[in-house]
């Protein structure tokens, strides 16, 4: 129904939202995704680094990142090394590379609690987005702007589309462990 579409993009939203988060977790492959929250100073404004350089990922355990304007690399490889990546960059005064190691068996466990602990906060935020609408179906019952019928009908889409949502979260988590375990 039109009524829950409003809430079915947010629940959307959540798990669009999780996957971003969950691309930024280092799987012990390189991924450009791990630069993302990472910032420059480039000309007085904090910039992403995909805006000032070009990303390359030449092997599975490498990233190469050549900036379209030399001057900047200083600041690209303190930003990188003062950011929680844990890698070091190796600057060879053209471009700078990200040598990603493997990832300890410590390590692996660490990452996986981190994917549970995101996917965890995006079952929250799916049942925080059912109880407003739930909240917003009472509001419009007690209104008399659906019936008593509507309102159960309502509710019972509204877990549906609940439940659906929480298993592609879970579905997602599981897939990300499998990746930090896989490799």
């Amino acid at each position: 129904m039109s009524e829950l579409k409003e809430f079915e993009e947010k629940m959307t939203k959540a798990k669009e939202f999780l996957s971003g988060q969950f691309d930024a977790v280092r799987a012990g492959r390189a991924n450009a995704a791990v630069l993302n929250g990472i910032t420059v100073d480039y000309y007085g404004s904090a910039t992403p680094i995909n805006q000032v350089a070009a990303i390359s990922v030449p092997d599975p355990r490498t990233l190469v990142i050549s900036p379209w304007d030399a001057s900047i690399l200083k600041g690209i490889e303190k930003a990188i090394q003062a950011s929680e990546l844990g890698i070091n960059p190796q600057n060879d005064g053209r471009v700078i590379r990200l040598a990603f190691p493997q990832l300890t068996e410590e390590r692996r466990k660490e990452l996986a609690k981190q994917v549970r602990k995101y996917g965890e906060e995006a079952k929250v935020a799916v049942r925080n987005i059912r109880r407003d609408a739930m909240d917003k179906i009472k509001k419009q019952q007690k209104a008399s702007e659906i019936t008593e019928d509507d309102q159960k009908d309502l509710e019972k889409e509204l877990q549906k589309l609940t439940d659906d949502n929480i298993k592609d979260i879970d579905k997602l988590t599981e897939a990300k462990e499998k990746e930090l375990f896989a490799i």
